[in-house]
């Protein structure tokens, strides 16, 4: 695995497209973003994958959904001769740095699939499950995700059970995709840094998706990490004209905002159809990232913070 930086990713919906398209994610594969081969050959040492549910097997089998995208993670892990292992503690991420194999972080992508059942929280958990998005775009069981027009009625009080529980068992709770008034009150109820895994800053492309000047500065007084995302919608207003630069566009001002601790990578690479931004075509290109924040002027300790180290400091203090 090439590089000096640990690469830390907080967002890839590779399991998600291996699922419905029944792609082996330990080949390297021509179309998409990501998979196991081209992920080790961008030097990235943490991956987190979503298990994303699509609207279209709600509201029916959403805990039977999560199990299998979990199953392609398991039968990778199981087949990859070592490789790849599953990162239950931040030791496991330091140590598949050291032994140059790839970690892979199990991340819930809204709540639905925990069918409102606690229990089955805790038995995901000891799965690995180690991330929960508390909402995606669109209402679960717990609160609304952000839409462009609403609603934004907050956590539902089972919401509020659910950052309880996610805070007792060391489970990172994720404010991306979230209404307004969950990520305020989360914010305020959460004991432990939370994080944006895939969001980016509103002030440089107005959309409903990405965060507030105010919400970047909480998330950082918090000790959270945003993690920038790649979706070219998310970067720029001309989504189009969409390139790396805008996605070190996105870091500097993040950084500038919450701070250089505040800022991370969180691709969503595999989560979106439109043509990626020039210069970041695959999970291959991760390294350019550092070389443009070299070229800005960035420290190397800042570097190893935005490719990596603000997520790993999370990932350590919040599940251990």
């Amino acid at each position: 695995m090439p590089g000096k930086y640990l690469i830390f990713d907080a967002h890839n919906d590779l399991l998600h497209t291996a699922y419905k398209s029944s792609l082996n994610i330990l080949l390297r594969n021509a179309h998409g973003h990501s998979d196991i081969p081209r992920l080790m050959e961008g030097g990235v040492t943490a991956q987190v994958l979503a298990l994303f549910i699509p609207t279209d097997e709600l509201p029916s089998g959403p805990l039977r959904y999560t199990l299998h995208l979990m199953d392609i993670a398991f039968k990778a892990l199981e087949e990859s001769g070592g490789k790849v292992v599953l990162a239950r503690k931040a030791e496991d991420i330091k140590r598949a740095k050291e032994e140059e194999k790839l970690a892979i972080i199990l991340a819930m992508e809204g709540a639905e699939g925990l069918e409102e059942d606690l229990a089955v929280l805790r038995m995901l958990h000891r799965l690995g499950l180690r991330m929960v998005g508390i909402a995606w775009s669109r209402r679960n069981r717990a609160a609304d995700g952000v839409t462009e027009e609403g609603p934004d009625e907050g956590l539902t009080p089972y919401g509020v059970e659910l950052v309880e529980e996610l805070n007792r068992l060391g489970i990172i709770i994720d404010i991306s995709h979230l209404a307004p008034k969950g990520v305020a009150q989360v914010l305020k109820l959460s004991k432990h840094p939370v994080v944006a895994s895939h969001s980016n800053a509103y002030a440089l492309c107005p959309h409903y998706r990405n965060l507030t000047d105010a919400q970047i500065r909480a998330i950082a007084e918090k000790g959270g990490v945003i993690g920038v995302n790649f979706v070219p919608r998310f970067l720029s207003p001309r989504p189009e004209k969409a390139s790396i630069e805008d996605v070190l566009d996105h870091i500097d001002y993040i950084a500038r905002l919450g701070g250089i601790d505040c800022v991370g990578l969180g691709s969503d690479f595999d989560g979106f159809t439109d043509p990626p931004p020039r210069g970041l075509e695959d999970v291959t290109c991760f390294p350019r990232i550092a070389d443009g924040l070299l070229k800005r002027g960035y420290s190397e300790d800042a570097v190893q913070k935005v490719m990596g180290g603000n997520f790993l400091r999370v990932f350590a203090e919040v599940v251990g």
